[in-house]
């Protein structure tokens, strides 16, 4: 048998294979991919899916640009890795002057890293590092929300309010505070700990700040439009600018986390531009590379930077932050996003998915909310469409749903627990700004299919 018939047949390892991959999922047998274009990807059987998620919300230019692999392929054969401590690269200095006038901060300063994640740790470390410039070393509190995700890192996950994925790992976990989502979906619902106006989450910030007692909290974060936590939930209007102002009012930092939301996915550059809001440190990372390269950024607006700079000292540090093929590849999107308007073309193709989303799921007894801003997407799934109630954990219904799109050739997102910390399923949408319009259709009816087929077997299961 040849290499390739090997992968096609590939099935989990013995226990005594001298070397295996840990695989993300375990307990199902993952194809192997092949090759990738547009929005569009194949597996080594031949099997074409429609990549209606982007990956994980990630992919933005579409797959398969040879300019990137070529910009890539270029930057290695000249430089491939030098260290941040010994050198800058032209790529990288580039790459932080034609992104800086594109950024919602006052004269940013870019300190890239490997992933969101990291950049995430980095941005608390440079609210940290602020205050204590500034003579404040008691500022030690960071504030986020319930139904949160900033990364899964221990400082990530903590900060992160997504109960699933915080429960193994509790024990380590709790040095930082959170508030409520911004989640009128299921504002009057007390499990879900959520509100649905700007003026009671803006008067519940203030009030933790403070409880917490003067200058003690450093930072508040959370992410512009919420991702798979709840599923591309938009704020109201006011709810951002109300945010900010409590948060300038106590000499707290804001933190905006565009890891999901940010190069154009929500039809703006970032997504705090729908507001007007101007954070001291913004996050970046996932459709910063389109997935090309294992890259994101903290950014830090002037004041911010400034006063770590006077300090002359920040203790922090990545072996692959700074990474010059990182840059070079981050700078050929950032290049191709505005060359082919593709930041256009998500707020075009997002309005275009979300009509006909509606249209498709209006009378669907088991679609709560057909919910989004841009090319980021979510179905809100319940069991009973009247009282809001979700399927229980047990039943998977987001697994399988994703599951009956793999079998018909779609990609599909997921996230779970979102409306009590346990139960709940969310099916979310996020594909590359280049989709068609035939694509997209083709993206709601294969979701349609996808759903009536979980729930058909949920049925066969509940009858046995």
């Amino acid at each position: 048998m040849g290499f390739d018939e090997a992968l096609r047949r590939r099935a989990v390892p013995e226990a005594t294979a001298p070397g295996r991959v840990f695989h993300r999922v375990l307990g199902r047998e993952l194809p192997v991919v092949a090759r990738a274009a547009g929005a569009e990807i194949w597996d080594t059987a031949g099997k074409r899916y429609l990549d209606a998620a982007g990956g994980a919300i990630v992919v933005n230019i579409g797959h398969g640009v040879e300019s990137v692999a070529r910009v890539m392929a270029g930057q290695a054969a000249r430089v491939g890795f030098a260290h941040g401590t010994a050198f800058t690269s032209e790529a990288l200095e580039a790459y932080a002057a034609e992104l800086g006038p594109l950024l919602p901060l006052e004269a940013p300063a870019i300190y890239p890293v490997s992933g969101g994640s990291e950049a995430i740790e980095t941005a608390l470390k440079m609210a940290r590092a602020y205050h204590l410039a500034q003579g404040e070393p008691e500022r030690l509190i960071v504030i986020s929300r319930w139904g949160s995700y900033h990364g899964n890192t221990l400082g990530a996950l903590d900060v992160s309010g997504r109960k699933p994925l915080r429960r193994p790992y509790e024990p380590w976990l709790g040095r930082f505070r959170h508030v409520s989502a911004s989640y009128p979906y299921r504002a009057d619902e007390p499990e879900a700990q959520a509100l649905g106006t700007a003026t009671d989450a803006a008067e519940e910030l203030d009030q933790v700040i403070r409880q917490a007692g003067p200058g003690t909290v450093a930072a508040f974060v959370a992410e512009p439009v919420v991702g798979a936590t709840l599923g591309a939930v938009v704020p109201p209007d006011d709810y951002w600018p109300a945010i900010a102002e409590v948060c300038r009012s106590h000499g707290v930092l804001l933190i905006a986390d565009e890891v999901m939301t940010g190069f154009g996915r929500t039809g703006r550059w970032f997504g705090v531009e729908h507001w007007g809001v101007r954070p001291d440190i913004l996050v970046a990372a996932k459709g910063a590379a389109s997935g090309y390269w294992p890259f994101g950024f903290a950014a830090a607006a002037g004041h911010t930077y400034d006063a770590i700079r006077r300090a002359g000292v920040f203790t922090h540090g990545f072996t692959y932050s700074h990474h010059v093929i990182g840059a070079a590849v981050a700078r050929e999107v950032l290049r191709i996003l505005r060359a082919d308007a593709l930041v256009a073309a998500s707020e075009r193709q997002g309005a275009r998915l979300l009509a006909a989303l509606r249209a498709r799921f209006a009378d669907h007894p088991t679609v709560g909310e057909v919910r989004g801003l841009g090319l980021m997407a979510a179905l809100e799934l319940v069991e009973e469409r009247e009282t809001r109630a979700p399927f229980p954990r047990a039943a998977r219904l987001a697994e399988r749903v994703l599951a009956a799109g793999r079998t018909r050739g779609i990609l599909l997102y997921s996230g779970t627990g979102n409306a009590n910390g346990v139960d709940g399923d969310i099916v979310m949408f996020g594909p590359p700004f280049v989709v068609s319009d035939a694509q997209l259709d083709e993206i709601v009816a294969l979701t349609g299919e996808a759903l009536d087929a979980a729930l058909d077997e949920l049925q066969q299961v509940a009858a046995r």
